[in-house]
């Protein structure tokens, strides 16, 4: 049998837009806009504008043929891709697999830069970053929590795969070498989390699209990369979850084994890229459930929040122990930006501001009876539960109680919904509404654009 890199690369090659499923399509344009809005409101901040300042001192005298999102600076495509995935990044409005992975921040900007490159249209680019989500999470599926608990950051270890799987489509890699461009991502994927448990910043998706664009590089040229680099006795699997035998030290179902065959079985019938799910909240994914299962409980119910007594949710164990049980940095009692926070944002306000980023420092204060509420809010964390899909139960002071058990899928939603949810954050972006709304018809129509450019030019300010 072929390796896993190779059954990867030979269905990347032979991939077609006309094979894309209608809600394949419409998930692609969907995170577009998703990624797009991110970068919006990213724009100002301290760690976009640190990113830009740093990529143009480093590639001063070099020529400028790619665009950074909404300000229009050129750089080169490896400059452009990380400003614009730190950008993304900065904003929050990420998409999320599984907890600990956010491929948006990772394969959008690498699908922009290189469609921009090659005059690609949008019916090429939504084929590109569909091939890059779905060899990425393929890849990280099972094994996030082992690999954290390793010590390494599955969202950009990963990340480079999506990001370079995407280049790669774009770009007319034929099989052999997009197989190359794999091998070469299992030499050059990075990061840790120490970083940010110590103090620091650790380096995220953007290192991981600037190594995926060397790995392309590398690819094309024609540097060789081995035969079982993934599945191989001293390859990726081994390397990054201790074992190249499916033996997971953690997993969100339970299970202490995968199977590496697994990767590819299904592949091109069974879409995982429909998993992602919207964090349209800016807070880790943990949270977002707890607003708006809690809010719907209590609209179903029509629960006013000065009857409620108490909150006890259940969840996934893993949730309570971010970003690994081998190093949990969270803690589990009520505070700000805790789940019991959100959880009592869900009972008082019926939902979150998409303007407010708690870790930020940015949005409207909190109101006295959140911070009230979220004290009397039990989290109870539960082994092989359903990942981000709480059991809400609301105790009322009457005595009587009412319980709601989410599906984990309430943040899986077409491009309509997407849309419409994310015109909230009208408000607080560089452009104005009316050109947001361009934005968002541009994505809409991704698949009828000569020009993947044009959603780049969507953002610019001034435009």
């Amino acid at each position: 049998m072929a390796s896993i890199s190779r059954q990867f690369a030979e269905w990347v090659a032979g991939l077609k837009y006309e094979d894309l499923p209608p809600d394949v399509v419409d998930r692609a344009k969907g995170v577009t806009l998703h990624g797009l809005a991110s970068a919006l409101i990213g724009r100002d901040t301290p760690d976009a504008e640190q990113a830009l300042r740093m990529m143009q001192e480093e590639e001063a005298g070099g020529g400028g043929a790619a665009t950074v999102l909404v300000d229009g600076v050129r750089l080169t495509k490896a400059g452009a891709a990380l400003v614009n995935s730190e950008m993304m990044f900065a904003g929050g409005k990420w998409d999320t697999f599984r907890m600990l992975t956010h491929p948006g921040c990772a394969i959008l900007p690498a699908g922009l830069v290189s469609a921009e490159l090659e005059g690609a249209s949008g019916r090429d680019y939504i084929t590109g970053i569909v091939a890059g989500y779905e060899v990425m999470l393929r890849m990280a599926a099972d094994v996030i929590p082992t690999v954290m608990s390793r010590g390494f950051h599955p969202g950009p270890v990963f990340g480079i795969f999506g990001a370079a799987i995407a280049i790669a489509k774009i770009t007319g890699l034929d099989a052999e070498q997009i197989h190359g461009a794999i091998t070469q991502c299992v030499n050059l994927a990075s990061g840790n989390v120490e970083g940010a448990r110590s103090g620091g910043k650790s380096l995220r998706e953007g290192g991981a699209v600037r190594n995926a664009l060397l790995a392309v590089a590398m690819a094309r040229h024609g540097t060789p990369g081995g035969e079982t680099v993934l599945e191989g006795e001293g390859g990726f699997y081994h390397s990054y979850t201790g074992n190249n035998l499916g033996k997971l030290r953690y997993s969100f179902t339970g299970d202490n084994a995968t199977s590496l065959d697994t990767l590819t079985a299904g592949l091109g019938n069974d879409w995982m890229f429909l998993e992602t799910l919207y964090r349209i909240y800016s807070t880790p994914g943990y949270n977002i459930a707890h607003v708006d299962v809690t809010a719907a409980l209590c609209a179903e119910q029509d629960i006013q929040p000065a009857d409620v007594d108490r909150v006890v949710t259940q969840v996934n164990f893993l949730e309570t122990q971010y970003p690994s049980p081998a190093f949990p940095s969270r803690g589990t009692m009520p505070k700000i930006d805790s789940p019991h926070y959100y959880a009592a944002y869900g009972v008082v306000k019926r939902g979150f501001p998409l303007l407010k980023n708690v870790a930020r420092g940015v949005g409207e204060a909190d109101p006295p009876e959140v911070l009230d509420l979220m004290k009397r809010v039990t989290i109870v964390p539960v082994h092989a539960h359903t990942l981000f899909g709480p059991t809400v139960t609301i105790h009322m002071k009457d005595g009587r109680s009412f319980t709601k058990v989410a599906t984990g899928r309430e943040f899986i939603w077409n491009f309509e919904e997407e849309a419409q949810r994310i015109r909230e954050l009208k408000p607080g972006l560089p452009i104005s509404p009316d050109q947001f709304e361009a934005l968002i018809e541009t994505c809409s129509r991704i698949d009828t654009l000569d020009k993947t450019a044009d959603l780049i030019s969507a953002t610019l300010v001034g435009d």
